[in-house]
């Protein structure tokens, strides 16, 4: 401690208070952020990183982009807040704009991706029992294992991760879970009672887990033939990330419901909706959901503004383009510290090999290169940098794990 520099030992102090005042939910890695731009973050030494990770895809357009950032800070001077008891400027041209990006009629707004998945089940139940005539209390959600929807007790209560499950309970019924990516077990599970099947089209926080070719597709093929809604959990998946607008694009699926969330806040604020058409939404009446900040007039004004860029495609080509080069970047690691490698556009899912160290190892090791990532599941690392990021920074940084992996 006596040989830190000044800087060093505020880093340190900061670090220390938070392990004082804050419920130890989270074990960060020992960056302390203090500014960010772009792919870049700068911590309070002044030390730079490239951000490969994007807040689990909340930065999809990276740090404080200034066309989101404009956005913000007009409205920041207009109006924040009303609640859903009055109307506002923003939303409803913010609700047109994203429904007619996912091709559907109505969007119902939160703020979190954990308050959308819950509102896509409440809305689910409802239009079994108010739609398909499900009996009372009776119906049934399908969900596949591996899955990662939120934290909820309602949620968690249908994850097999047992950090997540364990030890939060009673939890609530009404959920059927099946290997993920086998249709035929999906198929099997469904019967009369079956509201939904609620899936990520792409699982993220499993390592980026991409589903056999068809699968998707054959989802969508089944809930259709046995009157389920196919309800898509795009909250990472979505918005760009794959290289297209949604991951369900890739098979030419479009989902009876999306789940959106983390990118189209922006980076700036927490949003996210649940979009479907007027036959499911629709179910819902005045008074049976809402929330005090969803919709309000800032978040609406940046999601506006998220859609607005997405509406171009440039993002999406962007994620696709530099997709297809970092898995070549990648693919030659295999055999050579890495044993496995998942890609769907800017995403990426990198399984270590033990020898060389487990995911959390090698994420440190980055970082102290300049290079932020995070680990999952043991031996796995995640890669998602912000879309704006360029070849050569993704060269760079893939140089970066090349040597970590070395020793």
């Amino acid at each position: 401690m006596t040989n830190a520099s000044p800087l060093a030992t505020a880093a340190i102090r900061i670090i220390d208070t938070e392990a004082d005042h804050l419920a130890r939910n989270y074990d960060p890695l020992p960056v302390v952020a203090a500014r960010g731009e772009g792919a870049w973050v700068t911590d309070v030494e002044g030390k730079r990183y490239l951000d490969l990770l994007s807040a689990y895809s909340a930065l999809n357009f990276g740090h404080r982009h200034p066309a989101i950032v404009a956005a913000a800070s007009e409205q920041l001077d207009r109006l924040t807040l009303t609640s859903r008891a009055f109307h506002n400027d923003r939303l409803g041209v913010f609700a047109a704009a994203l429904a007619d990006l996912c091709g559907k009629d109505l969007v119902l707004p939160m703020n979190t991706g954990a308050e959308a998945v819950e509102t896509g089940i409440k809305v689910a139940r409802a239009w079994g029992y108010r739609v398909k005539g499900i009996a009372p209390d009776a119906a049934t959600i399908v969900v596949a294992g591996g899955n990662f929807h939120g934290r909820t007790t309602t949620i968690v209560g249908f994850s097999d991760d047992p950090a997540a499950h364990d030890d939060f309970g009673p939890y609530a019924p009404g959920f059927v879970s099946v290997p993920f990516g086998d249709a035929a077990a999906l198929e099997a599970a469904i019967d009369e009672n079956t509201a939904a099947v609620l899936l990520e089209p792409i699982q993220g926080e499993a390592g980026v887990i991409v589903p056999p070719d068809g699968y998707l597709a054959a989802v969508r093929e089944i809930t259709t033939a046995r009157n389920v809604l196919f309800v898509a959990d795009e909250i990472q998946s979505g918005l760009g990330r794959v290289g297209a607008t949604f991951a369900c694009d890739r098979e030419d699926v479009v989902p009876d419901m999306y789940l959106l969330g983390k990118a189209l806040g922006g980076g700036i604020l927490p949003l996210s909706a649940v979009v479907a058409d007027e036959a499911i939404l629709g179910v819902l009446r005045a008074g049976e959901h809402g929330s005090t900040f969803g919709g309000n007039p800032l978040a609406a004004a940046v999601g506006l503004r998220v859609v607005e860029m997405l509406s171009s495609g440039e993002f999406q080509q962007r994620a696709a383009a530099l997709g297809e080069h970092l898995e070549a970047k990648l693919a030659e690691l295999i055999g050579h510290g890495v044993t496995a490698v998942r890609v769907a556009g800017l995403w990426a899912g990198v399984d270590i090999d033990p020898t060389v160290g487990t995911g959390r190892e090698v994420s440190e090791r980055l970082l102290a290169r300049g290079v932020m990532v995070k680990d999952t599941h043991g031996q796995t690392i995640r890669i998602a940098p912000p879309l704006v990021i360029r070849a050569t920074e993704l060269d760079w940084a893939i140089e970066q794990l090349k040597v970590v992996l070395e020793g």
